[in-house]
């Protein structure tokens, strides 16, 4: 009777430990709204003609360190452009006005992210402000279709 007990004390204190293991590792992935202000970023837009796979909440880098994250995506009808709209950390404030913003993947089947490129400006883009040298995600079906017909083309 007693070896039961302790047998089912210790499965309740490893289901316990389980539940809250997985409640930490989902913290960490999701990176919660809550646990970031917006007190503590600022938002820069930027068009690009395809933005491919990415989402609300994809990271934001700069030389491989996340500096912020796409806070939202809209659809320009008049220039037919996405539109994206990244919150960007203060702490990274000194981005030139001539920063260049590009679409990227993580791996061969990684999520997508926006890298940033910094121009040689000595202005830099404030609360609002627009990167305007953007280069959309590349689409391998588009390079494949290219490919195949200049083949074509040849013969």
């Amino acid at each position: 009777m007693r070896n039961n007990i302790y047998i089912e004390v210790m499965v309740g204190l490893f289901m316990a430990f389980g539940m809250a293991a997985l409640l930490v590792l989902a913290f960490r992935v999701s990176e919660p709204v809550f646990l970031s202000s917006e007190d503590d970023t600022y938002n820069l837009t930027a068009r690009f003609e395809n933005i491919g796979g990415l989402k609300v909440r994809s990271p934001v880098k700069m030389g491989g360190v996340k500096i912020g994250q796409v806070a939202d995506i809209q659809f320009d009808q008049e220039r037919y452009e996405a539109v994206v709209t990244l919150r960007i950390y203060k702490q990274y404030n000194k981005l030139p006005v001539d920063t260049s913003a590009s679409i990227f993947s993580a791996g061969l089947l990684g999520e997508q992210y926006i890298s940033l490129e910094p121009g040689s400006a000595f202005e830099y883009l404030k609360d609002r402000g627009e990167i305007s040298l953007t280069q959309s995600v590349l689409i391998i079906e588009q390079l494949l279709s290219q490919f195949l017909y200049n083949m074509a083309d040849k013969k």
